[in-house]
This record gives C-alpha cells, sequence and structure tokens, in this order.
C-alpha cells in the first residue's frame, strides 16, 4: 500500500496558504509603515530640543535649519519644513548637501530612495509652518512624506505651544483628539 498526499489534500493546503498570505500581508506592510514613522517623531522631538535650546541662547526662534543645529542624517524619508514655503530647502537629491545658512527647509533624501510620488512635496500639514520672532514667540515646524507609496502624504507637525484638535470622525484622525502638549508631534494626517 502507497502512501501520498491527494490532489484534492493539496489544493486545500494551497488554498489555506493564500488565505493567511492574504491576511499576513497587509498587516505587515501597515506595521512596517509604522516603524517608519519612528523617524518623524524622533526628528520632530529634535527640531523641537534645537529651537528650544536657540531660544534659550538668543530669545528668539529662527526658521532657519542651520540656525538652530538641525540636520537630520541622511536617508530622512521625510520633509521638513519651518517657514511653510518651499524654500529654500536644503537639497538631498545628490550625495552632497548645501551650507546654504538660510535654508528653512530639509528634502526627503531621494537620492537613496529615489523620486517618490510628493515626497519632497511642499508641506499642505492641517498646521502650517511658522516662525513668531521674539521673546514671546513661538513656531510650529511641520513634516511631511509617502512612507507607503501611494498619491497621500504622511503629515505630521510639532509646536513650542500647546492646541486643541477636535475630535474626527475619520478612521484617520486629526491628531489626538483633545489637547496636543508642547513639543509633542501630532499627526496631522496619518496615512497608514
Amino acid at each position: 500500500m502507497k502512501k501520498g498526499f491527494t490532489l484534492i489534500e493539496l489544493m486545500i493546503v494551497v488554498a489555506i496558504i493564500g488565505i493567511l498570505a492574504a491576511i499576513a500581508i497587509p498587516n505587515f506592510i501597515k506595521f512596517q509603515s509604522r516603524a517608519k514613522q519612528s523617524e518623524v517623531k524622533a526628528n520632530l522631538k529634535a527640531l523641537f530640543t534645537a529651537q528650544k535650546a536657540y531660544f534659550q541662547e538668543k530669545d528668539t526662534y529662527s526658521n532657519q535649519m542651520q540656525g538652530i543645529g538641525f540636520a537630520p542624517e541622511r536617508g530622512n524619508r521625510y520633509t521638513y519644513d519651518l517657514s511653510g514655503d518651499s524654500g529654500p530647502w536644503q537639497d538631498r537629491t545628490t550625495s552632497g548637501t548645501s551650507d546654504n545658512v538660510t535654508e528653512t527647509g530639509i528634502e526627503a533624501d531621494t537620492f537613496k530612495y529615489g523620486a517618490t510620488a510628493g515626497i519632497s512635496a511642499v508641506m499642505t500639514a492641517a498646521f502650517a509652518s511658522q516662525v513668531t520672532v521674539g521673546n514671546t514667540g513661538n513656531f510650529t515646524g511641520c513634516a511631511s512624506g509617502n512612507i507607503d507609496s501611494d498619491a497621500t502624504l504622511d503629515q505630521w507637525s510639532i509646536t513650542s505651544v500647546s492646541r486643541s484638535s477636535a475630535a474626527s470622525s475619520d478612521a484617520i484622525t486629526q491628531c489626538a483628539s483633545g489637547n496636543n502638549a508642547s513639543g509633542e508631534p501630532c499627526a496631522d494626517f496619518n496615512d497608514v
């Protein structure tokens, strides 16, 4: 008597593997995208710390990235902005970096990742980037990136003042409903 698997048994195993893959792959992609978001959270906190240190020395905030000493490592997936406009921004499409001290933003590293749709787009976050100078000033820094290669940008911001956000009926929330403390990164539009 020969032992083996029948065609039906093999088809059932293939069907079970297909169902498991259909469930696991989207979850894996979602968790991978959320892991990429740790970059923006860490860099926005570094931006906040750099602005606060600059404020302690100069009694004002600045919209110039090099002036406050903020320079994320190469390989960044997000653009960072302090001015709310399109420039001048640090160009990261080549292997070198510029020494322009008036840069108000840093582009995503398209030299490493390629020109993904919208990855170096101008900030369109719910809270516009801005710096109010003076000893009673404040700032809002924004970040935007395309971490899952679709048409929608993931948008984050951080500010020196606490802010409130209305509850959103959307699954993609506008920050956390309620208060967002100063110095805490806020997902203005969570694309994941």
